[in-house]
């Protein structure tokens, strides 16, 4: 049975979200720049270790609630 989280969406082009499919992990985010891309995790460790690289605090400078918010979203994962 594949669960699947959404992680964040802003509109219908930018948006991350994670399949759960057993033991798999398949992220999928779409940007309107990048298309989309999709990562594939073997365990949740190695996905919250790219989500954490991915998602730095330094980047959401002023914006700490939309940071918390996103990885609360994965840690729910």
């Amino acid at each position: 049975m594949i669960k699947q989280h959404l992680i964040y969406k802003r509109d219908k082009w930018n948006m991350l979200t994670v399949e759960e499919n057993g033991k798999t992990l398949i992220l999928r985010e779409i940007s309107d720049q990048w298309g989309e891309e999709c990562h594939t995790f073997l365990s949740r460790p190695a996905m919250m270790h790219w989500a954490e690289n991915r998602f730095r605090k330094e980047d959401f400078a002023g914006n700490e609630e939309e940071y918390d918010a996103i990885m609360a979203a994965f840690k729910e994962v």
